[in-house]
């Protein structure tokens, strides 16, 4: 199938019929017929259909990213110089849209996003995600509810994307986040322009840079549990150590033998992988050696997975080596800079001959005549 083909048909066909179009898609795809947003009492009783090790252990992990989170506020920067203000206003996004995958339940990515985000200041959250048997996961409407979040629909897929960045069945979101399936990350690209996106998130990956200090049990199983994600996954073993590369051969897994560390963290660097592992001898050491890699996790108590999970570190991460030029899910995303400049007379009239003497070189006299015209 021409993925980029068939999206761009349902796409449209959903931005000329509206709703209708989105409601027989909904049907078609996520086999789910009825009302699209979820009721109040629908989030409301969420926590009476989960265990209390479950609500205990999803409130940690609200509680761990917000912490990490919490870190990255008060970005704006201002100064002032002969009497004038300038510098960079943040700003919160007013309304976003998150996409949870549904059909096999990831509440950890709602956690992920919408945490920062309330602490971004973003004022009203929209969380779209496929029902199973026209339900929604309870532990996507848990978090919803700790988050204060009343704006669920039973939406997947393309139509998901759709009805959030054409206003179909809600108001139109200012920029979407969240992973999906192939079908979605389409979605997501070809609706960028129309709203914002965070990035166009790929399959799972994971590289282990790893000398004959790891332990290979540790090595074997965070490898395999990236690939857990599914066929696609990447996994990668960078290593000096002959002895360890045998023993963790097995299938779907890349693995290279190298004669230095720096070796290893120079392709390391080439592959720039969604999660970079170190298992090595003082790990610490060798983070000026790291260029591109969407995370890092260092140590043999820092394994992906409790990235995933608890650590309280972001796990929305570039794929595909696009950590090459693209970061890790942070507050900032949520927000917009806004250049701001207050300028008094005595600096404006210090410079004006330099703009000036630009706009001529440009050809814009309009230009030149608003700097010249003020005394």
């Amino acid at each position: 199938m021409d993925i980029e083909k068939y999206t761009r048909e349902v796409l449209d066909d959903i931005k000329q019929r509206g709703e209708e179009a989105l409601k027989e898609y909904s049907a078609r795809f996520d086999h789910y017929v009825g009302p699209i947003r979820a009721p109040a009492e629908e989030i409301e009783k969420s926590d009476s259909l989960l265990k209390p090790g479950q609500i205990s252990a999803i409130d940690t992990v609200i509680e761990r990213v917000r912490q990490v989170h919490s870190a990255q506020i008060n970005h704006s920067t201002l100064f002032t110089q002969n009497g004038s203000l300038y510098g960079i206003m943040e700003r919160p996004l007013r309304r976003v849209g998150l996409y949870v995958p549904g059909g096999k339940p990831l509440p950890s990515s709602l956690i992920m996003s919408a945490v920062p985000a309330r602490i971004a200041g973003v004022r009203e959250i929209v969380v779209v995600t496929a029902p199973k048997d026209g339900k929604i996961d309870p532990a996507i409407l848990y978090i919803a509810k700790k988050l204060g979040i009343d704006e669920i629909y039973r939406l997947g897929g393309i139509q998901a994307v759709g009805a959030m960045a054409y206003g179909i069945g809600m108001k139109p979101v200012q920029k979407i986040f969240g992973p999906g399936n192939a079908f979605v990350t389409e979605a997501k690209r070809q609706v960028f322009g129309t709203v914002g996106i965070d990035g166009l998130n790929g399959p799972s990956e994971i590289c282990i840079v790893a000398d004959e200090t790891a332990d290979p049990e540790y090595v074997t199983a965070d490898l395999a549990s990236q690939l857990e994600h599914g066929p696609d996954s990447k996994a990668w073993l960078l290593t000096t150590s002959p002895e360890l590369a045998q023993v963790c051969e097995s299938q779907g897994v890349d693995i290279k033998i190298y004669s230095s560390l720096e070796e290893c963290f120079s392709r390391a660097n080439e592959l720039a992988p969604e999660h970079l592992e170190l298992l090595v001898r003082e790990p610490m050491r060798f983070i000026d050696m790291i260029e591109n890699a969407g995370a890092v996790y260092l140590g043999q108590y820092t394994p992906v997975p409790a990235g995933d999970y608890f650590l309280g570190v972001n796990h929305v991460l570039p794929t595909g080596g696009s950590a090459v030029f693209s970061s890790a899910l942070t507050v900032w995303d949520f927000t917009k800079r806004i250049s701001m400049a207050y300028t008094g007379k005595d600096e404006f009239m210090r410079y004006r001959e330099a703009g000036m003497e630009l706009a001529t070189i440009e050809g814009m006299t309009a230009h030149r005549k608003s700097m010249e015209t003020r005394k």
